[in-house]
């Protein structure tokens, strides 16, 4: 393996430890922010794997960016389904009449 690559598995696997343990802390009244703000950065990640996926001419790397923009946009629905379906509980209820 180069040096590059392995530099970059070190960096994945502790931003994975550390954000599994950051998210893993956050208390339940603040899991609609903090899904606001992780819709965010999954948009991000969408856009940097549309820009790496159309920037390569290699497959395995148009792979990789194609399994990234599919994980990344499952990640923003589903979080915007969740924060609409918290943010719907605290609507107040019509009074039928």
């Amino acid at each position: 393996m180069t040096e590059p690559l392995i530099a970059a598995l070190v960096v994945f696997v502790l931003a994975s430890f550390i954000g599994f343990e950051v998210i893993n802390k956050v208390p339940p009244t603040l899991h609609t922010p903090l899904m606001s703000g992780s819709n965010a950065i999954s948009g991000i990640a969408v856009i940097g794997a549309l820009l790496v996926t159309l920037g390569s001419g290699v497959n395995w790397i148009n792979a990789l960016g194609f399994i990234a923009i599919v994980l990344a946009t499952i990640n923003v629905v589903g979080g915007f389904l969740v924060t609409d379906r918290m943010l719907q509980m605290f609507k107040k209820k019509e009074a039928k009449g």
